[in-house]
């Protein structure tokens, strides 16, 4: 793990985002990967691709949120995207689980870190992924075929 460290241009949400544009202040973001689909805005607590795209210069929109299942395909898209964005760049899903497993799988791939290390970053950071062996299992196997 020593030689594997928590990305830092790249940041997920925990919970669900109040304040889209105070967000991206926030975090003095130059893009944001977005994760949910047009059914979240329009859940209690949701946010619109559309306020993504008010509060950042450049965004991309990723459709990644339950039912989808997280496939491989869909880490391609989301690695070809993160590989255009300006940083710091927002990846954010609904609560975090999914958008912190894209930004620890992207940070191992462009480290060529093993599994093992981003995962015991991954815990050591508490990253949200961590709580779902679906999302880690993802990971390791995007480390695996994607590097």
């Amino acid at each position: 793990m020593a030689d594997f460290q928590s990305p830092t241009e790249l940041k997920h949400n925990r919970g669900l985002i109040a304040d889209p544009e105070a967000f991206a202040r926030d975090a003095n973001a130059a893009s944001w990967l977005f994760l949910c689909g047009q059914e979240f805005a329009e859940m209690e607590g949701g946010m619109s691709y559309a306020q993504v795209q008010e509060a950042v210069d450049e965004s991309a929109n990723i459709v990644s949120d339950p039912p989808r299942e997280m496939t491989m395909d869909l880490a391609r898209q989301q690695v070809a995207a993160l590989d255009e964005l300006p940083r710091p760049t927002l990846v954010t899903c609904r609560t975090g689980p999914r958008s912190s497993a894209v930004i620890y799988l992207y940070a191992g791939l462009k480290a060529d870190a093993s599994a093992d290390d981003v995962l015991a970053r991954a815990e050591a950071d508490e990253a949200p992924f961590t709580g779902s062996a679906e999302l880690k299992a993802w990971v390791r196997q995007g480390l695996a075929e994607l590097a």
